[in-house]
């Protein structure tokens, strides 16, 4: 019994540090004033929320009603993806992503440590958002123009092109299911509508 109250001490101890071990911030966009939450995890300062910078075109918020952009963000296709962050800051690379989910202990059980505590329907019972990047899904804009997946999915884009099958069509990015504890990469056709999260130069 001992043992095990050790033990379930030194996990919450662990816990605690590693909370109150990041840097967290805000950040105010210049460009219309909204201010963003920022943390840090690890080497990189990344945003605390879903970009919702409105591009002039590529850009859409979630089944066209402007309330969701408050929590989601808007989706943007991806070349409005690349030049939509603030100066000072980027869409990251998909080495970015990975050095994110390797300094979270791997891909495996990254996504527990990403995601938000609240917004995701029937979530995974182990996340816990203990980066602070609080994760939230977004869905996703189809090619046909359709939305789904909100508060189910997760999807943000990368940076990085797929050369699969010879086109210049794809690129990566990285996607949280509500009832996983991991986040995954896959590529997807770039004039889909995605979320997006500013890595700081």
């Amino acid at each position: 019994m001992e043992t095990k109250t050790l033990v379930m001490t030194i996990a919450i101890f662990a816990i605690v540090l590693s909370v109150s071990a990041q840097e967290k911030g805000t950040f105010t966009d210049s460009r219309d004033g909204k201010v963003y939450k920022t943390v840090k995890i690890g080497t990189q300062t990344w945003m605390a929320e879903n970009l919702a910078f409105k591009a002039p075109s590529g850009c859409w918020a979630y089944d066209n009603i402007q309330s969701n952009v408050t929590i989601c963000g808007y989706l943007y296709d991806w070349e409005t993806a690349k030049k939509a962050c603030p100066v000072g800051w980027h869409l990251p690379t998909d080495d970015e992503w990975t050095l994110l989910t390797t300094y979270l202990g791997g891909d495996s059980i990254a996504g527990r440590k990403l995601k938000s505590t609240f917004y995701w329907k029937n979530p995974d019972p182990t996340t816990t958002n203990s980066s602070g990047f609080t994760a939230i899904p977004g869905g996703n804009r189809m090619l046909d123009g359709n939305y789904n997946m909100i508060g189910l999915w997760g999807y943000w884009w990368s940076s990085t092109e797929n050369y699969s099958d010879n086109t210049t069509d794809y690129a990566w990015f990285r996607w949280m299911y509500y009832n996983l504890s991991e986040i995954s990469s896959y590529y997807q056709h770039k004039e889909r509508g995605l979320s997006v999260r500013c890595i700081k130069d």
